[in-house]
Formats: structure tokens, sequence, C-alpha cells
């Protein structure tokens, strides 16, 4: 007897990979973004949109490191389990955290395995060429795997900083390379990260897997920000940024009300108060 859960009977369906394939051969873009926390991922869920990133990104967006190389597998754990707990719908991606890939197959998996146990449907990792045998171990693991090209943040330190990828022609056919290869270990998707709109294109155009921009153009198939960038909470204003609300001045006024309202006696009121 199978123990699988009965699927609901009604509203929109699950997304899965396969989804996002078909949006890719049918020209319609689908949506991505970081999230990390029960509100968010419902919020985000609520909003229609398919694929939710449990990024590394945590480590700066939420825990105060200065890069994403500090983020740990545990918090990944950790932050996976509670978007992956919160949601029904988007498709729930996590990062293979700094550290977890890079020393080989055998690693790769182990911690692709805790991932998917903790709520992932995905896992993403960084690198071309190099991580070509993880991606072929995980995928034979049956765990789906998403590449990451471009800027890596992961890099950051080799690669001196936030900087464009791909703009000289040998970088752009690297990359291009790269992704080829990606495509040939197995992965689903390739995330491609501060390269050039034309060489996003371009390689959009040669792999079959769907890609995904962030500061790459209008071309790629999907499109995916840090969450708190594109509301205008962090604070960041980076020219791939577009910020949809501006919640950083929204809160900061709610929280200087709140002050005021405790400060003067005006809260709480009777109303606020129990008999």
């Amino acid at each position: 007897m199978s123990s699988a859960p009965t699927p609901p009977t009604s509203g929109p369906a699950k997304i899965r990979l396969r989804h996002l394939l078909d949006a890719k051969e049918r020209g319609r873009p689908f949506t991505m973004l970081t999230a990390y926390d029960q509100i968010s991922a419902q919020v985000f869920e609520a909003a229609g949109i398919d694929v939710l990133l449990v990024g590394d990104s945590v480590g700066t967006a939420v825990l105060g490191y200065s890069s994403t190389t500090s983020t740990t597998h545990q918090d990944m754990l950790t932050f996976t389990g509670a978007v992956a707990r919160s949601v029904h719908r988007p498709l729930v991606v996590a990062d293979l955290a700094f550290g977890t890939y890079q020393t080989g197959p055998e690693d790769a998996v182990r911690h692709g395995v805790e991932l998917i146990r903790a709520g992932a449907e995905a896992v993403k990792l960084e690198g071309g060429h190099e991580i070509v045998p993880q991606v072929r171990a995980l995928v034979a693991a049956g765990i789906p795997v998403i590449g990451h090209l471009g800027f890596t943040p992961q890099s950051v330190n080799s690669l001196s900083g936030h900087r464009v990828q791909g703009r000289e022609t040998a970088g752009a056919d690297q990359l291009a390379d790269d992704a080829i290869a990606l495509q040939e270990a197995g992965v689903s998707a390739i995330v491609l990260e501060l390269v050039p709109a034309a060489v996003a294109a371009r390689i959009t155009e040669v792999v079959a897997v769907p890609t995904i921009g962030i500061g790459a153009g209008p071309d790629c198939d999907g499109q995916v920000l840090v969450w708190q960038d594109m509301a205008g909470l962090s604070g960041f204003e980076g020219r791939f940024v577009r910020t949809f609300a501006h919640l950083r001045g929204q809160l900061q006024t709610a929280a200087e009300e709140y002050r005021a309202a405790v400060t003067s006696r005006a809260y709480p009121g009777p109303e606020h108060s129990f008999e």
C-alpha cells in the first residue's frame, strides 16, 4: 500500500522541474525569489511565484555574515526546512553551502541527501566543468540539480569581488562551454548571474534546459532576485535590481510610530487591554 500523500483536488498544480522546461519551450518566463522563512514563503506562494530558492544568501540577508562563504550546511538545513514546511505549490530549491561539494562527489551527495530530507526538491551548486563529477553523482543519486554560472558568490575572493563575468570573448565562450557541460552532466536548469545580456541570450539559445537570470538581461527563461532587494527592504540598489516596494522605509515608519505611541502612553489603550 502506498504511503504517499493524496494530492489536493483543487487549487493550482504543484510546480515541478518539468514545468520550468515546459515554460522555456513555450516562451513563458517563470519567476523565482529567495525565501528563508514561513512568512515570506507563504506570501510568495500566494503571489504565484513559481520557484522559491533557499539561497546561501541567507547568510548575508538574514544572519549578518559579510559573505555567503560563512553560511553553513546547518544553516541551510534549518532554513530549507522552514520554507518547505510552509508551502505546497512552489518548487523549493536549496543551495549547497560553501565547502559541502567542492571536496568531491561523495561529499556533494551526502549533503545533497540531507537537503532533500529537509524538504528541498532540487539543490543548486556553483561552477562549470570543475563540478561536473559532483553534478553527475548527485543526479545518479536521484537528486535534481540546478547549476550556477557567471558571478558565483562562493568564489567572491578568487573573482576579486562582485564583477560581471563573460565580457571578453574568451570568458563568454567559457561560460557557454560550461553551460553545455552542466547540461550534459544532467542539470535541470542553470542560473546565470552578472552576465552580459547578449551572452546570457546566447547561452539560453544553445542549451535545452531553462536558464534563470539575475543581472543577466531579459532573455533568460526565468528571473530570480533576493526578496529583500526586490521589496526594497535591504537597501541594496544594484543596477540589475528593480525594487517593487519600499518596505525598509515603511517598516522604520511603523517602528517609529510604535515607539511614539508607547512612550506617550497612547498604546496600549483600553481596547487592547483585558478586564
